[in-house]
C-alpha cells in the first residue's frame, strides 16, 4: 500500500487486505512502514483526514522517527487530530520500545576495554539530547 494516502482516502475506503492491520496479521509487522504502524497506534483519524494522513503528518512534523522519541506531550497535543488520549498511547508505546532495547541489569557485564564499555553504555546515551559525562566503577 502506498504511504502517501491522500487525506480524504479514509481507512475503509483502503481495499480490506490492503490495510495495516490486516497487513500486520498477514505480513508481520517488520512489513510496515512507521506511518502503517503509527496508524495502528493512533486507531482513528479525524472527520476530515484518514488516519494513515494523520500518521504521516505526526511523523513529518518530528522530521525523522528517532526525533519523535524526544516528544512531549504539549508537542503531541499541539497536532491537529492528536489529543490526550493519542499522545499518551503514542509516548507509552516509544517508552516500552525504549525499556525494551535496554539492557538486562540481571546480567553479568565484563569490561575488559573502552569497546566494552561503549558497548555498555551506548543503548542508554543513544537517545540522549544533551552531552553526559559517565563514569564506569569496575569492581
Amino acid at each position: 500500500m502506498p504511504t502517501d494516502v491522500l487525506p480524504k482516502t479514509m481507512i475503509r475506503d483502503v481495499n480490506r487486505a490492503d490495510r495495516p492491520r490486516e497487513r500486520l496479521l498477514r505480513q508481520g509487522a517488520m512489513s510496515l512502514s512507521n506511518q502503517e504502524l503509527l496508524a495502528i497506534l493512533l486507531r482513528t483519524g479525524t472527520k476530515e483526514e484518514s488516519v494513515l494522513a494523520l500518521a504521516n503528518r505526526v511523523l513529518s512534523t518530528f522530521e525523522r522517527l528517532h526525533h519523535l522519541k524526544h516528544a512531549t506531550i504539549e508537542e503531541m497535543i499541539a497536532i491537529k487530530g492528536i489529543g490526550e488520549v493519542k499522545a499518551i498511547q503514542i509516548l507509552a508505546a516509544i517508552e516500552l520500545g525504549r525499556r525494551l532495547s535496554q539492557k538486562q541489569n540481571d546480567d553479568k557485564f565484563t569490561v575488559r576495554s573502552p569497546q566494552d564499555a561503549a558497548a555498555y553504555l551506548m543503548p542508554d546515551m543513544t537517545s540522549l539530547i544533551q552531552e553526559h559525562f559517565v563514569v564506569v566503577k569496575v569492581t
